[in-house]
């Protein structure tokens, strides 16, 4: 943090994984550096809005919660994402809502109950200088944030002066996305769908994964029904967010935000990225099943879900 800085949080303890995040860092990986970005990309989206931030505006990301920040300057903040208990000086607070906090309040996240990330957003932002294009903070590469660490106790966090009174909003319940432990994901084949034979692919469509102890931002290890394909290895490629491969156990992996750029196992297709925001938000031991889809049905669905977010309207409450 900056030493002109005049607004910040005091962070007293960081909770688990607590790193900055924006929409993510692209046009890097000929660099090697992977996207970023939030984990759960509507909830962090979301954030901004309550917030009246631009969408791409650097929020905090946390997992499973734990955190604590003591406010050093009056601000409009909100928290989206997993339920886990939010209170402001121990009052309890609503999620997907935003509230006033003043000098010296404290702002509490609690542990989550239901889902797993958790998005705090103030109005104007978070300031932290941007690296390769972003502030996306990715552990494996040491890269983003500060100092590509995640964020420690003692920690001062810059915010933004609120150069004027934000509103106060809230989402619609009925907006507000349902998590659960168990999911059907939805898959859009690539020209790697012809390295797996007709059973093969009935096979993984047919039956039920479960999300292993090996999951986290790089990506999900599934297990269930072992699918073999044609070939076990082939020439390392460019590899995107939501990608399936199937390396030679056959257990399925779904690739995430801080995935490796390349990768050389066979792909079974890709998570659509609208429900790959919600199996970001799943734990280990969820029930996972998957359906194909056909790429123009999955450019539908990101139109409208597009159109349904801008059209959305937040409702405005009592300061």
């Amino acid at each position: 943090m900056s030493d002109m800085a005049q607004n910040y949080f005091t962070v007293a303890t960081p909770g688990i994984l607590c790193t900055y995040q924006d929409l993510g860092r692209f046009g890097q990986g000929h660099l090697g550096l992977t996207t970023g970005g939030p984990a759960d990309k509507s909830a962090f989206i979301w954030a901004n809005k309550l917030v009246k931030n631009p969408i791409n505006t650097t929020a905090l990301e946390l997992s499973f919660g734990g955190l604590k920040l003591i406010a050093n300057a009056s601000t409009t903040l909100t928290v989206t994402g997993a339920q886990a208990p939010l209170t402001i000086n121990g009052c309890p607070k609503e999620l997907w809502h935003s509230h006033r906090v003043n000098a010296g309040d404290t702002i509490e996240i609690g542990f989550a109950t239901l889902g797993c990330r958790i998005y705090l957003a103030v109005a104007g932002g978070f300031l932290v200088a941007p690296q390769f294009g972003s502030v996306s903070t990715v552990l494996r590469e040491s890269v983003g944030g500060v100092d590509g660490r995640a964020i420690a106790a003692k920690q001062l966090l810059a915010i933004a002066p609120e150069k004027r009174k934000t509103p106060l909003l809230r989402l619609s319940e009925k907006d507000i996305p349902t998590y659960s432990e168990s999911l059907t994901l939805k898959v859009i084949t690539g020209y790697q769908a012809s390295l797996f034979d007709n059973y093969e692919t009935t096979k993984f469509f047919a039956n039920e994964y479960q999300v292993s102890s090996q999951c986290d931002r790089m990506g999900y290890r599934l297990n269930g029904a072992a699918i073999n394909s044609s070939i076990s290895k082939m020439y390392s490629e460019g590899i995107c967010k939501g990608a399936i491969q199937i390396p030679p156990d056959g257990q399925p992996i779904v690739l995430a935000n801080d995935r490796q750029t390349i990768g050389g196992y066979p792909k079974i297709g890709s998570v659509l990225s609208l429900d790959l925001n919600f199996l970001m938000q799943s734990n280990q031991g969820s029930k996972l099943s998957f359906e194909p889809i056909s790429i123009h049905l999955a450019h539908n669905l990101l139109h409208l879900a597009h159109v349904k977010t801008n059209q959305t309207a937040l409702v405005k409450v009592a300061d």
